[in-house]
């Protein structure tokens, strides 16, 4: 059972004491961890495009004039009127924004939910990687407390 170690190097899981063990399955469990939250992470920033987007595909012509509430923050609105509706100011992050036609809007949007897309796809690999790694351990450390018990036992009734 041998195991990705740093700079690729490859460790039998068996060699290792059972201290070195749990050690290394609670740093497995904790590198899973970060890594579900950054794809929950990635997946809020993704909904808040995918709605950014959606609420931009909604606008017609017809609405010109329309009073609307317009977020500051997530719990904070103004009272707005739509005025100019053939561009859209994105908030591009830490405070900067962006004015832009709305089909080069629709583009920005489209890319980041693609790039979006993308990073969660390459994270799930990891993710699970990182589960099976760790249920490697936890079986092997299993085996050995397990082997460690029935030594003790012998050698207990052996006296």
């Amino acid at each position: 059972m041998a195991s990705p170690a740093p700079a690729g190097r490859q460790v039998d899981l068996t060699e290792l004491n059972v201290q070195q063990l749990n050690q290394l399955g609670q740093q497995l469990e904790k590198e899973a961890e970060f890594l579900n939250q950054s794809m929950t992470q990635l997946k809020l920033a993704q909904d808040k495009f995918n709605a950014s987007y959606d609420s931009l595909k909604t606008i017609s012509p017809t609405d010109n004039g329309n009073e609307v509430l317009v977020p500051l923050t997530t719990s904070m609105y103004i009272p707005g009127k739509l005025d100019d509706l053939s561009t859209a100011l994105i908030d591009i992050g830490t405070g900067y924004y962006l004015e832009k036609n709305v089909k080069g809007a629709e583009d920005y949007f489209q890319r980041k939910i693609q790039f979006l897309s993308s990073q969660i796809d390459t994270l799930q690999p990891n993710i699970m990687d990182k589960v099976k790694l760790k249920q490697m351990v936890t079986e092997v450390l299993q085996m050995k407390i397990q082997s460690q018990l029935s030594s003790q036992m012998q050698g207990s009734s052996i006296k």
